[in-house]
């Protein structure tokens, strides 16, 4: 029987999640894509706190006339930007189950350019 599109995905999540942890020293910035928008978090798990969010829904991003790949890049931006106000450098990368290209590429490269490292 075929995976559905979701069940698909979860599997793929939990395979990443095994060795993706995020600690204090360095977090992990999960990517969470929707339909219309894409959402960005700095965790650290063993505490279960979120250090930093952005979201194409924040008003910082001006989501006008631009495509989805142009907002995530936006969004990657923003993270990097909240990331050294909270003085993280380092994380690692948690892609969630999606796949790396189009919008999830996008926030990974913009947020290497505002700084990140991972």
């Amino acid at each position: 029987m075929a995976l559905t599109k979701q069940a698909r995905r979860y599997r793929i999540k939990k395979r990443i999640r095994k060795i993706v942890n995020g600690t204090p020293d360095i977090p992990r910035l999960s990517v969470f894509r929707s339909n219309k928008q894409i959402y960005a978090q700095i965790i650290d798990d063993l505490s279960g706190k979120t250090l930093a969010s952005a979201s194409s829904l924040d008003k910082e991003i001006d989501a006008g006339k631009v495509n989805k790949t142009e907002q995530a890049a936006m969004v990657g931006k923003l993270i990097a930007e909240k990331a050294k106000q909270a003085n993280i450098e380092k994380v690692v990368f948690d892609r969630n189950g999606y796949l790396y290209h189009g919008r999830v590429k996008s926030i990974a490269e913009a947020a290497r350019k505002g700084g990140l490292k991972f």
